[in-house]
């Protein structure tokens, strides 16, 4: 009795501190509108990330305009007293009860492999310095960032993924998003979140962002098309089909071809240009990423139009990796035949299917993969030395997940190196679900 007692009065004391625990699942609370501190400030790369960087930040709109300082980093305060200063481009987003300046500036004619500092703001208003290294010659290694879908509970549980990931290799000079970056491409408290989530992570290191059909709005009878959100986050290269400004695009970085494409729509228009940009590509290596999959990583999805557009151009032109989301599972393999459904992993790309939010399906019962994973939060860091791309997965409890190298031979198809033996079993529903074991 007493025990129970002392059980009731603890109960009633969690109650009044707001303390009981209803769902894991909701959402950290966030405040999404803007101030007249500049905020959501982000890095993407340009089409010549040697010598530009483009920057993206949000105000409320009581800031009419802004602009950025920047000057070459050096391990004294005194750059400050040497920098150059940028107008920035002004545009309002308005959405209901939601108003916002977002501003950008295109950093121009820096210096390859240089560090530089910068800072947004207005005169009497600044954000704290942010520090960002230009892309270098063609043989000097570097790391990137890949993760899948974030697009759920992006602040209380997909943030744990990036802040994962940047702890692993801080050293990375780009983060590759793979599309449904949030689950409501019109709602900014969703872009607040996501936001919010990296942190200062999306303002020292450039974000290459790829659509994914959550971006895209649809209903209410009205067309789809990609949020304005896209637009107001986010400043990309155009290079791409014209249709889908900002949407489809190509950069090159230290000896990597890096082609970004809109797995929505435009599928065939898409492939005469993707022909051009691998065609004409004087790089060591060449890596695309888009949202849909070539290959299913979960049952019950076929993106026939995909595979049967670009996967050929893939092929000829010798595309060594291909990074892909969408299917909430994790899948690594190789070619398939479509006759004989037989593996080649001798031609074409690796293909990677990847998570990194909570949200997850089964893994395809069709195992076209060498390496699969379900109910998994991901993240991987990739590195390019030379004739290597060295790749690993991890889960964001840091466990290595998958591995494999790549390495070129010239003037022979690419030596595959699979090193999952490194990594622990394959994750199903099966074998994760069970409460860890210091749990009640």
């Amino acid at each position: 009795m007493k025990v129970n007692t002392v059980k009731a009065v603890f109960f009633i004391l969690l109650i009044g501190a707001g303390c009981i625990q209803t769902n894991a699942w909701t959402d950290a609370a966030i405040n999404p509108f803007p101030t007249p501190v500049p905020d959501h400030i982000i890095l993407n790369c340009t089409t010549n990330p040697a010598n530009s960087m483009a920057v993206t930040w949000r105000t409320d709109t009581s800031v009419q305009e802004a602009c950025a300082e920047i000057a070459v980093a050096n391990a004294s305060f005194n750059y400050i007293f040497y920098t150059e200063t940028y107008p920035a481009k002004t545009e309002l987003l308005k959405d209901g009860d939601y108003a916002a300046h977002y501003h950008s500036v295109i950093f121009e004619k820096l210096k390859p492999n240089t560090l530089y500092a910068y800072r947004v703001g207005t005169a009497d208003t600044w954000s704290e310095w942010f520090q960002f290294r230009t892309a270098g010659d063609d043989t000097e290694p570097f790391t990137f960032l890949y993760l899948g879908d974030g697009q759920n509970a992006i602040l209380s549980l997909w943030s744990r993924a990036i802040r994962a990931a940047y702890r692993a290799a801080p050293e990375s000079r780009l983060i590759i998003h793979g599309g449904d970056i949030v689950a409501n491409g019109d709602s900014y408290t969703e872009w607040s979140e996501w936001h919010t989530a990296a942190g200062w992570i999306n303002g020292m290191t450039p974000i290459v962002p790829v659509p994914g059909n959550h971006e895209y709005y649809h209903g209410h009878g009205l067309d789809r098309y990609l949020t304005k959100f896209w637009f107001a986050n986010f400043t990309l290269p155009e290079n791409g089909i014209p249709s889908l400004r900002e949407s489809n695009y190509y950069f090159d970085y230290q000896g990597v071809r890096f082609i970004i494409l809109n797995g929505n729509e435009k599928i065939e228009e898409q492939a005469v240009w993707l022909k051009s940009v691998l065609k004409n590509n004087p790089n060591r290596w060449t890596i695309a990423a888009f949202h849909q999959t070539i290959y299913a990583a979960t049952n019950n999805r076929d993106h026939k139009e995909i595979r049967v557009n670009w996967k050929p151009l893939f092929d000829k032109y010798d595309v060594d990796l291909v990074l892909m989301g969408h299917d909430h599972a994790y899948a690594r393999g190789h070619n398939v035949d479509p006759k004989t459904k037989i593996k080649d992993p001798y031609t074409g790309p690796v293909y990677v299917v990847s998570v990194s939010g909570p949200k997850f399906y089964h893994a395809n019962e069709n195992r076209w993969m060498d390496r699969a994973g379900e109910n998994t939060q991901l993240y991987q860091i990739i590195r390019i030395d030379n004739d290597t791309l060295h790749y690993q997965s991890f889960t964001v409890t840091n466990e290595l997940y998958d591995e494999f190298q790549i390495r070129k031979s010239p003037g022979k198809p690419n030596i595959f190196l699979d090193k999952q033996d490194r990594a622990i079993p394959e994750r199903t529903f099966q074998n994760s679900l069970s409460r860890p074991p210091d749990q009640p």
